[in-house]
């Protein structure tokens, strides 16, 4: 179980997909307008990537080395395929708003990263464990991203169609938080700020006394 927790947590902070890794960028920026686009983008990765992982880790001994990354894709098309079919189905105008960056969930890095780095060497429980944990992750980033953009860009968050700043929040919304500039500034103080946070005491206090001798 310690095993198991330790590669679940992983993908949270240490070595957070789109914080920490800088992986998946281009969904990372263009989907992160909204809060809510941010989280069906991530719920979307967190099931092609935990179902990935789990039919990578079972048929790992089948696949043979020469064609394996082939292979890889061939799974990871077939979630992706589930989940653009559900999505257009049961939420339509989310998959319109989401448009092209659903169907390209089968090239993104961090997918094929977990299967060729993680599943393809791990036991089952471990692979689901480290697919849920790095795709929480992700869709966490996302969401903080797509937040902070959403409520300086339009002065509002809103949830499934409530605005939960009522009229508005009383400030004039910087328009370029919505456009491309804004995702690059928001996800850049994101990654800034998380790699302060988790710097060791020592190393913060080092960086202060450096910063007063300048």
């Amino acid at each position: 179980m310690r095993g198991l927790w330790a590669d679940f947590k992983n993908g949270l902070v240490a070595e957070n997909p789109v914080l920490r890794l800088v992986l998946g960028m281009c969904p990372a920026l263009a989907v992160s307008t909204a809060l809510m686009n941010g989280f069906w983008m991530g719920v979307a990765v967190i099931f092609v990537l935990t179902g990935s992982n789990l039919l990578i880790s079972l048929i790992r001994g089948f696949i043979p080395s020469r064609v394996r990354i082939p292979c890889f894709i061939v799974v990871i098309a077939t979630f992706v395929t589930a989940v653009d079919l559900t999505m257009n189905a049961f939420l339509p105008e989310m998959h319109h708003i989401l448009g092209i960056f659903v169907p390209l969930i089968v090239v993104n890095c961090i997918i094929l990263a977990r299967a060729e780095a993680f599943a393809s060497r791990r036991p089952v429980l471990n692979a689901v464990a480290d697919g849920l944990g790095m795709g929480l992750g992700f869709t966490l980033a996302l969401m903080v991203v797509s937040a902070v953009r959403e409520i300086l860009g339009t002065g509002n968050l809103v949830i499934n169609g409530v605005a939960l700043f009522g009229k508005g929040l009383p400030f004039d919304p910087a328009k370029v938080m919505v456009l491309p500039p804004g995702a690059f500034i928001t996800l850049g103080l994101a990654v800034a700020a998380l790699n302060y946070l988790t710097r060791k005491p020592s190393a913060r206090r080092l960086g202060s006394r450096e910063e007063v001798r300048a």
